[in-house]
């Protein structure tokens, strides 16, 4: 009598025939575990007969669903955690996403407590950055970064400007998953893990899911978080896939398909709004995508058993430094399900003998390489890359190691992410990953620059790099800058090392026009024009990433009118030739603003002619930096420099000028002018807030002083200082900076700048 009341609660919201056929299953015989089993959403209280059940030898295999979430998916690991300490065993796990991600993890035979640790030490910053660090990039990549200070990269010229399909073509994600999954690289099939595993993605062109239960585990983990628009997508035997949320978030369907008799699933999405989110724009469009995807997500749920929803509320999608916190809230969402949860339990013994079985089916042997392959590369590439990764072949994997060196390819501009595997077919064979930016070469970097270091002459700059690769040999660049405005700079540079040497040898081609002031006696009296174009040629030697060296000789021209001010004054006009030495250093660890590292550039030359020169004459210069980190968010900085034409005068398109930002910032800009200069300068810089990292970088304050003078004789040196402050915002788009200066005699400047900081 009892099982019959309960099967007819069962059925009430069943069609009449599957009534009819779940009845004829239930009289053939049907599990006792069902009857135990709740209506969707009712909370049962737990009973001694329901945990002998749990215990017996014939218990439900339960299939775990991990929802998708972005940084909300790391409750998944408070979750898991508290299964494990009350002894809830996983006989199949099923993730989209985040939930994917986590779930993939756990699969593999890693613990809740592993886990933690493991996202806790990651720094989240660099893994969804989409660009290498400033200190892995090559030489020439770093000058790039330093002309134009933003992570937009454009390219295929041919068909018209494109941009990667994505913010993060997923790199450095890509290796974490590599190295996590190394062992699992050549299973034949998913159900193969220490727990079956399967996780969704979505088809891009046939606009269905897709669900990965075989190949590569590294890369249909990327595949299943790669939102779009966010991450690149991946393809896979033909699809082009991406965030398998999109069509299936919560994938209790593909549980049931593996098998499960229970299925528990955890939704960690984010939650409809409420009224006052569709005040906003963003909120409406956060509202509009909810709407779109919470039709499945509600049928998804109605096939699980048991519903875990931690209440995330205060968390966003991309609070990922928050891994600790999301963890605990997990274990607490799963806590308050105890009496629901508690029914699946086992006993000590069965529990130790699931571990048991489960440790059984846990891999951590990684054989040393006996060979190397790269896939995804054309032939000249390949070849490049196995014949830097060839010491790998033939001693112990070193993961660490080789990942940095993947990551040091990436540093030199021609893909967008590299990784490694072992062949499923020979487990042997180091399988390298390598996908080429799909958008180039050649690679055009935009910029648009306002320069307000003069709020009364506001500066506005449109222009870009264009990068051609292997123009006339493996490693050669042609290389263009554009820059239109107020300022102009046509550049052309041809960039050609000689193989298996560091040598190269680099002409260049340049015209600039821009504006130089005339001061006298502290007051700003005429604005010149100056033209200058000329040819040069340099032979250089590459002495690592950091730094290089070159011997060159310069010919051109120099025309220089007044544009404003009295007419009369003097114009300046001629042919200019030198010949020097170019040293640079840069093991900084940013383009933009530094926090640690020091930088150098040095630069001897002997001018043979100048305009206004009587005779030949040498010049000078040494600037350097130094930042030094006191805490995890402060710096202390030191910038010096200084300039000379020894014991000869330097002639006014040859002097040196101080004034402007980080030049004696109270002062006008070139205001000070001379054939000798000194400057120093210290401050402190800290770190005062973080962007999202799929939007930007940091926001920082600081504050400097500073001390210099130019002049043309030592016993006429007049010096004067400038104490200044400010706040420089990193953006993916460039750094937006805001600052002023006090100086001697009530001289003060307030100055700002967009998409270059000064």
């Amino acid at each position: 009598m009892i099982k019959v009341k309960v099967m007819k609660l069962c059925f009430a919201h069943v069609p009449k025939v599957i009534w009819v056929l779940t009845l004829l299953v239930s009289l053939q015989g049907r599990p006792a575990w069902a009857q135990t089993l709740p209506p969707m959403n009712e909370v049962p209280t737990a009973s001694d007969s329901t945990r002998a059940i749990a215990g017996a030898s014939r218990r439900p295999k339960i299939g775990l669903v991990l929802s998708g979430g972005s940084a909300r998916g790391l409750a998944h690991i408070g979750v898991l955690e508290w299964f494990e300490q009350h002894r809830i065993p996983v006989d199949y796990l099923a993730g989209t996403s985040m939930g994917g991600l986590v779930g993939g993890m756990y699969a593999t035979g890693m613990t809740p407590k592993e886990m933690r640790a493991f996202v806790d030490g990651m720094d989240w910053d660099a893994v969804l950055s989409g660009t290498p660090a400033h200190d892995e990039l090559t030489f020439r990549r770093k000058e790039d970064r330093r002309s134009y200070q933003t992570e937009v990269e454009l390219g295929g010229l041919r068909n018209g400007l494109e941009a990667r399909s994505g913010l993060n073509p997923g790199h450095r994600i890509g290796l974490i998953l590599d190295r996590l999954t190394l062992p699992y690289t050549n299973l034949q099939s998913f159900d193969d893990l220490p727990i079956p595993f399967r996780c969704v993605a979505t088809d891009m062109l046939a606009a269905r899911p897709v669900i990965l239960d075989r190949g590569s585990l590294p890369q249909a983990l990327r595949a299943t978080m790669s939102l779009p628009g966010i991450f690149t997508p991946v393809e896979i035997d033909g699809k082009v896939l991406a965030d398998g949320g999109l069509l299936n978030n919560i994938p209790t369907d593909v549980a049931k398909q593996m098998g499960a008799d229970v299925i528990i699933a955890v939704n960690v999405g984010t939650p409809l709004g409420n009224r006052k989110t569709l005040d906003s724009l963003f909120g409406v469009l956060l509202q509009s995508i909810s709407i779109a995807t919470i039709e499945n997500d509600r049928r998804s749920l109605r096939q699980a058993d048991v519903i875990v929803a931690p209440d995330l509320e205060n968390y966003t999608l991309l609070d990922f430094n928050a891994a600790e916190q999301l963890a605990d809230l997990g274990y607490k969402g799963a806590e308050q399900k105890r009496l629901v949860l508690e029914k699946f339990a086992i006993n000590e013994t069965e529990w130790q003998e699931h571990l048991v079985a489960r440790r059984a089916r846990m891999r951590d042997d990684v054989p040393a390489p006996a060979a190397l392959e790269v896939a995804g590369a054309d032939r000249k590439d390949a070849g490049e890359i196995r014949e830097r990764l060839e010491p790998y072949i033939g001693r112990p994997l070193a993961p660490e190691q080789l990942e940095e060196d993947l990551t040091l390819i990436i540093g030199e501009g021609r893909y967008d992410s590299l990784g490694y595997e072992y062949a499923r077919r020979d487990p042997k064979r180091l399988v390298i990953r390598a996908q080429r930016k799909p958008y180039g070469p050649p690679f055009l970097i935009p910029s648009v620059e306002i320069d307000g270091s003069d709020v009364n002459r506001v500066e506005f700059i449109l222009g870009g790099r264009l990068t051609m690769f292997d123009v006339g040999g493996y490693g050669s660049e042609l290389r263009t800058d554009v820059k239109v405005g107020s300022r102009t700079l046509l550049a052309t540079e041809y960039y050609h090392p000689f193989r298996k040497t560091k040598f190269f040898v680099a002409p260049r081609a340049f015209y600039e026009r821009g504006t130089d002031d005339l001061y006298l006696n502290r007051s700003r009296v005429a604005e010149y024009q100056t033209n200058r174009y000329g040819l040069n040629l340099d032979i250089g030697f590459a002495l690592n990433r950091e730094s290089e060296l070159r011997l060159g000789y310069d010919v051109g021209y120099v025309n220089s009118r007044v544009r404003i001010g009295d007419p009369l004054l003097p114009a300046l006009s001629g042919g200019v030739s030198s010949a020097g030495a170019r040293y640079a250093y840069d093991g900084q660890d940013s383009a933009i603003v530094p926090t640690r590292g020091v930088r150098v550039n040095a630069d001897a030359r002997w001018f043979f002619n100048s305009p206004g020169a009587v005779t030949d004459f040498p010049l000078a210069e040494v600037r350097a930096s130094g930042f030094v980190p006191l805490s995890e968010r402060g710096s202390l900085f030191v910038i010096g420099s200084g300039g000379t034409s020894f014991t000869r005068d330097a002639p006014p398109a040859q002097q040196f000028t101080l004034g402007g930002p980080f030049r004696l910032g109270a002062y006008g800009r070139d205001e000070f002018r001379g054939s000798r200069y000194v400057l120093t300068s210290l401050g402190y810089l800290r770190q005062v807030s973080t962007l999202p990292p799929l939007f930007g970088d940091k926001i920082y304050a600081g504050s400097w002083y500073e001390f210099g003078g130019a002049f043309n004789r030592n016993e006429t040196a007049e010096y004067f200082s400038s104490l200044s402050g400010g706040v420089i915002v990193v953006t993916k788009l460039g750094p937006i900076g805001l600052g002023g200066s006090v100086g001697e005699g009530g001289r003060r400047k307030v100055y700002f700048s967009l998409g270059k900081f000064f």
